[in-house]
């Protein structure tokens, strides 16, 4: 069948899959993009940019727009979900950012989302497609052939893997599947004047306890007040994983019911009408076979607990860039160099927010006792345990 010809073919058109169309045009190489969902956006609501993603949009020319659109947080705050107890606080002003070269903002999705479509279709680099849905992936030694739900076919010098969790074309080049964490989260935005409790407008809280936590931050401008809840389901079972059994509203009440004053008022204002199942998964042996890549969460999925799934993704997108544009638009060494300078890396983002949800999530009495101890001890501008995340990689 005849189709369509394209240099280097995006599939997924999510900030991963746009913030790389953008920083290949940027570096002089075209791409198109391809999206299953009917338009380009971004389902959720809150986004924590920390400054390892912060410093490619900013290489990206975006980073005003963003400003425009995001928060600046000026702290962090980790409190005891169910008692209320102040644990610790992680200054974001000056010295953060002296340190990292960049602040720590967060956003809606869907802000940064549209920051990045409107600067891919203002290059003459990048086009897009929506309501395309890739279904099959075939590499050849000199192109890779992508079919679509709809018949048509699509000839490519190149494809980049950018779709997600479940991604179609994960599956070409590894035969694993996501794990489920057996945690379920509920997320959601409401109108700040709206909410009825007490705020901190430009901090973020952390309500960490028992297999649960509550994360709580502006976004919009300050105008919207985010929340995400997350808990362990008692119910969950693998014979029910893909149904509506587990991790419902009612678990969501009883895993939140000891919870502090603040938490329990919290936990009321979040609209319930769906939940995310959460999910990661052991490091993949690779990401590339022949000139098929992968990219952010269909390489890497990692549970949410450092907060960078979209940081990485963004990461991913530079480096790939990077890479293509130093092997002189070789795809197939450069697709390997950039898989060889991000898989360790990613690999150890992975692992790392595993841990620190387990430490969040910790039961019993010794290891949340000595977790407290160790957080209430840490002075608010100690920044050594960042270093490793927020630090430029290339230093």
């Amino acid at each position: 069948m005849a189709g369509s010809r394209v240099p280097l073919l995006i599939v997924g058109g999510g900030i991963g899959g746009m913030a790389a169309a953008l920083s290949l045009a940027r570096r002089g190489f075209p791409a198109h993009v391809i999206e299953q969902a009917e338009d380009f956006g971004e389902i959720g609501a809150g986004l924590q940019l920390a400054p390892n993603a912060t410093r490619v949009l900013d290489r990206l020319g975006l980073i005003e727009q963003i400003h425009a659109e995001a928060v600046e947080l000026r702290r962090g705050l980790m409190m005891h979900a169910e008692t209320g107890r102040h644990l610790a606080t992680l200054d974001f002003g000056a010295a953060f950012r002296e340190r990292y070269g960049q602040p720590y903002i967060v956003m809606h999705r869907g802000d940064l989302l549209a920051v990045l479509v409107d600067a891919c279709r203002a290059s003459e680099l990048v086009t897009m497609e929506s309501d395309t849905t890739a279904v099959g992936v075939d590499d050849r030694s000199d192109s890779v052939r992508v079919s679509t739900a709809d018949g048509r076919v699509y000839h490519c010098g190149a494809v980049i893997g950018a779709d997600g969790l479940w991604s179609a074309v994960r599956g070409h080049i590894h035969d694993s599947r996501p794990v489920c964490a057996r945690y379920v989260a509920y997320r959601g935005a409401v109108p700040l004047d709206d909410i009825g409790i007490s705020v901190r407008e430009s901090d973020e809280v952390v309500w960490i306890g028992p297999g649960k936590h509550l994360v709580q931050y502006p976004i919009r401008r300050g105008e919207l007040f985010n929340q995400v809840a997350v808990f362990r389901s008692t119910r969950y079972r693998p014979e029910i994983e893909a149904t509506a059994d587990w991790g419902t509203k009612e678990e969501l009440d009883e895993a939140f019911s000891s919870g502090c004053t603040q938490v329990r008022a919290s936990i009321a204002l979040l609209g319930t009408d769906r939940r995310w199942p959460m999910y990661d998964q052991e490091p993949l042996p690779t990401w590339t076979r022949g000139r098929t890549t992968l990219l952010g969460d269909a390489a890497h999925p990692m549970l949410q607990y450092l907060a960078q799934g979209a940081c990485q993704a963004i990461e991913d997108a530079d480096r790939l860039a990077r890479e293509l544009a130093r092997h002189n638009g070789e795809v197939v060494p450069a697709f390997h160099a950039y898989q060889e300078q991000r898989m360790a890396r990613t690999a150890l983002v992975q692992r790392r927010a595993r841990w620190w949800g387990d430490l969040w999530h910790a039961e019993g009495d010794l290891v949340p006792a000595l977790r407290d101890r160790i957080l209430t001890t840490r002075a608010a501008d100690d920044y050594s345990d960042l270093d490793w995340l927020y630090a430029p990689t290339d230093t």
